[in-house]
């Protein structure tokens, strides 16, 4: 069986501006309300939307997640972020298994598929450098 191509955009953002953080929040939350699926770093944070609608925020360095969106729409997140410090308000820890996204939380465990898991694991290593 023929693999399904992705049309999945990647792409590098700094952390040398104010506001940065709550702007690539916007930015991926705006994608994922388009249902695009789009992978972001910004430096050592992996932002990514999906063709679903939804949106997350990752911390592989200590396996944090945060779901920004579900089915295009916003879900109220805490994030305080000033001139030159940010605070995340975390709500899950996430793994990658394949082609499946692992998240854990208070709740329990859920094994999501059809997310961009390669393009997400390729923007992981690449902050990782």
């Amino acid at each position: 069986m023929a693999k399904k191509s992705r049309n999945v955009r990647c792409s590098r953002v700094g952390l040398n501006q104010p506001n940065v953080v709550l702007r690539e929040v916007d930015y991926i939350v705006a994608r994922a309300a388009q249902f695009d699926s789009r992978v972001v770093t910004l430096g050592q944070l992996v932002f990514f939307s999906t063709a679903a609608g939804d949106a997350w925020m990752l911390d592989p360095e200590d396996g944090l997640a945060l779901k920004l969106a579900e089915a295009g729409d916003r879900n109220p997140v805490k994030i305080v972020e000033t001139a030159n410090r940010f605070a995340i308000e975390w709500t899950a820890s996430y793994l990658i298994d394949g082609d499946a996204f692992v998240t854990m939380d208070g709740v329990g465990q859920r094994v999501i598929l059809g997310y961009p898991v390669q393009e997400v694991t390729l923007a992981q290593r690449r902050i990782s450098r």
